[in-house]
Order: structure tokens, then sequence, then C-alpha cells
């Protein structure tokens, strides 16, 4: 029986804007069941990348797959939690009626009756510990509070590929650790390949397979303990760089534009 395709391959896959290349020659599967953790400087196409499986934006050059099919706008099969936007305070959704959208796709108005599983609703806002903000308005709610039922909303409906684009932002290290866990559990449950853009890898470094790093247009992919050391960073920035292991947390020092999020760089859950 032949085996599934990959859930995402680039061959020769090249990005830029006009004369500038965010990365080249990218050659990159990632496969079912697979967590990939995206990592690099502000500017280094982190995003971009998501956007370029989601069908969004185009590839400069060289070829993408995603679950063996040309890449296509608007993939049922794939799940997405973008990079976080407050919502307006005056929003009249609530949360449960923003989970309900990664089930039927529906942002405004009703489905008919019978057809929308509150149930399953509300056990995705209660693994992101959310239940109780189901029926607050979501611009009533704080970032982290917002994070979490975006995070809820992607994991709502099995998708084989989550894209996650910083969802730890304005959340606390209790719930950085919450989030992580959801999305690693819905990887081993049912097979969900997950790509997760990330500044700070330390609340993921127990579930990461393999890391993706991207600098000044190059790349490195490999094991966690391959690609974050001082050897292969220094190169792939061509300046020094000093990765620093301190008990089980990993430290960068030096690469340029670098950005290490912590739990307190934006608002904060409270």
């Amino acid at each position: 029986m032949p085996s599934a395709p990959p859930v995402i391959e680039f061959h020769g896959a090249t990005l830029g804007y006009g004369h500038r290349r965010l990365w080249s020659e990218l050659d990159l599967v990632v496969r079912r069941g697979e967590f990939l953790a995206v990592l690099g400087a502000n500017g280094s196409g982190k995003t971009s990348l998501l956007r370029t499986i989601l069908g969004v934006q185009s590839l400069t050059a060289g070829t993408l797959e995603v679950m063996g099919q040309p890449v296509r706008r608007g993939n049922a099969k794939i799940g997405y939690i973008p990079q976080q936007r407050r919502f307006d305070p005056l929003t009249p959704l609530r949360a449960r009626d923003l989970v309900r959208q990664g089930l039927d796709g529906h942002r405004w108005g009703f489905s008919r009756p019978g057809r929308i599983d509150w149930r399953r609703i509300t056990d995705a806002l209660d693994t992101v510990e959310a239940a109780h903000l189901a029926d607050v308005p979501v611009g009533l709610l704080s970032g982290g509070e917002q994070q979490r039922v975006r995070v809820a909303q992607a994991l709502v409906a099995e998708r084989e590929l989550l894209l996650c684009d910083e969802p730890m932002l304005s959340l606390d290290l209790a719930g950085q650790a919450t989030v992580t866990e959801r999305i690693d559990q819905a990887r081993h449950d049912t097979g969900t390949a997950v790509v997760f853009v990330t500044h700070e890898i330390n609340p993921v470094l127990d579930h990461v397979d393999r890391v993706l790093y991207l600098a000044g247009g190059r790349f490195r992919i490999g094991a966690v303990d391959a690609v974050l050391n001082s050897a292969t960073l220094s190169d792939l920035y061509g300046a020094p760089v000093e990765v620093l292991r301190v008990g089980e947390r990993i430290l960068v020092v030096g690469a340029p534009g670098h950005v290490h999020h912590s739990h307190d760089d934006d608002e904060v859950e409270t």
C-alpha cells in the first residue's frame, strides 16, 4: 500500500520582494505528525513562509505541494493561528462564536438549527482552559484570553496541518505551557503536522522534532542541537553568535535582529 504523501513539500523554493530575497533554494519536506519550529530574526520570512503554504503568497521560484497537491487558497485541511491582532472592543462576536468558525467557516449569522455542535466547541475552549469565556464578547477579552480562543478555534476541527504564527504572544508562562501542550497533544492524537513560528524556542523545546532557522536569505534545517549551536548560527549570520544552555533553556546571544520574547514583552493575560 503506498505511503501517504508529505504534508508539505518545498523544492528549490525562493521567495523575495523586488531585489530582496527572504530565502532561496529551500528544500523542505514535512510529514504527518511532525512538529517543525520556524525561527529567525524579524523580517527573515517566517510569516511569509506560512503565507505561501496558505496559498495567499506566491513563490518567486521553485515548487510547493500541500498534501500531494499544488498549493491552493482556502484549503479546508489546514488550520491556522494567525499572528495576534486585537479585536475591536465593540466586536459583538462571543468567544464561542469565534471558535465555531473553525467548524463551519461562517463569520456572521446563524447556521441551520441542529447543525452546530456546541459541545465540541465548549470542549475546544475547555482544552485551552477558556470554557469560562464562552459567552464573553471577544473584544472584551485580554490579549492572552483572545489568543487562547484563537487556539481553540484552530483545534476544534481535526486538520491535517496546523500553521501557528507566534501563538504564544500575550500568554503568561502557564498559558504558553497550556497552548503548546494542547497543540502537541493534537498532533499525537490525530497525526496533524505542525509548523510553529516563534521567537522563543524554550516553551516548545520538548515537543519539537526539527527546526527551520531563517536568517539573511539563508536557512538551516535539522534537529534542535544540530541547528541551535554557536557554530551553525555564526555561519548562518556571518557574525559571531553564541548559543548558551542554561539548565533546560537555550539562549541565543548576538544574533542580528533576533528578538527574544518573554512573558513580559506584551500585554499578558490576567
